[in-house]
């Protein structure tokens, strides 16, 4: 396209763009564009985490070995974390405070063991969960990934730590008279739901503390008031046998206090059924899907705006 300056000379401009006028998304859509870091459906989002699987599990291995690489004990920290725990907790609650009322001594102590590496493993994937972005943010703002790889492998590595202190969970409950039975094998089942559970529980606390990294200042007061009113060193109904009876429910239907005792059920000889709320493993199950679904879904709807601002 020509026209005449007015010396005479010819100039030339430039030909109209063919994009003239189309509008940012049409234009996009023109070119087979798309946002980057936008939000994937959620079938889609499911379809790319399965594609990371083998980070998961990687990553997850790595913070692992890592946790306790500058330790001398290294790994035995696993173990010896919560076992002292339980025995700070036996001196206070178990001699101190006759929290073991109702069971003798043999049944008390891997009760108490038991409810502490239990709620431990939910504590810990919490707490891991609260920090899962907000501390990742070289990692999340570097690289394209579904964020929500990085909760599930924090969970999934408290979960293998849980793995390796239930050797010595065992030990102590063989100790205190407690052998091996069928009734072990519902420990499987057990960890697999209060995984699940765990996992929805660290996508939520994920969103929330990418927003709010002051959360992880709160949570462990949060977690601490959890622990003392799920019955981890002691038993719920017993100690609040002069108490209106629901409260007791209240307590025991609290998602800590279900695996807890499921696992207390499955491992110790001494503690039977009638310690445990009706239709418990529908409870448990119930736990398992709400929180994990619900918390996959709630992660998953602010996917765009993880490690920008």
């Amino acid at each position: 396209m020509s026209e005449t300056t007015h010396d005479g000379r010819l100039a030339v401009s430039d030909r109209p763009s063919p994009d003239d006028g189309i509008s940012a998304a049409e234009l996009a859509a023109k070119y087979g564009l798309s946002v980057s870091g936008a939000r994937p459906g959620l079938a889609e989002y499911v379809r790319q985490m399965w594609g990371r699987r083998h980070f998961i599990l990687a990553f997850s291995q790595a913070k692992l070995t890592a946790q306790y690489s500058q330790a001398k004990l290294g790994q035995l920290w696993q173990v010896a974390t919560p076992l002292l725990n339980a025995l700070v907790y036996f001196l206070i609650f178990g001699l101190i405070l006759d929290a073991d009322k109702g069971m003798p001594r043999e049944v008390y102590i891997p009760f108490l063991v038991t409810g502490v590496f239990v709620f431990t493993f939910t504590q810990s994937s919490v707490m891991a969960g609260v920090r899962a972005i907000s501390g990742n943010l070289g990692l999340v703002r570097a690289l394209h990934f579904p964020r929500a790889s990085l909760p599930i492998s924090f969970a999934l590595q408290q979960l293998q730590q849980l793995l390796f202190s239930m050797i010595v969970l065992f030990v102590v409950a063989v100790a205190f008279g407690s052998y091996p039975s069928l009734s072990w094998l519902l420990i499987l089942p057990v960890l697999a739901l209060q995984f699940c559970f765990n996992t929805g529980l660290a996508l939520v606390f994920a969103r929330m503390g990418a927003k709010t990294p002051d959360l992880a200042q709160l949570m462990p007061f949060v977690m601490r008031t959890w622990m003392y009113a799920s019955g981890v060193m002691f038993s719920i109904p017993v100690m609040l046998a002069d108490h209106p009876k629901w409260i007791a429910d209240v307590l025991q239907w609290n998602p800590a206090a279900i695996y807890m005792d499921l696992m207390r059920f499955a491992l110790i000889d001494g503690y039977g059924s009638e310690n445990l709320p009706p239709h418990v493993w529908a409870v448990a199950g119930g736990w398992a899907a709400l929180v994990a679904l619900g918390g996959f879904v709630y992660f998953w709807k602010a996917e765009e705006r993880y490690g920008r601002g």
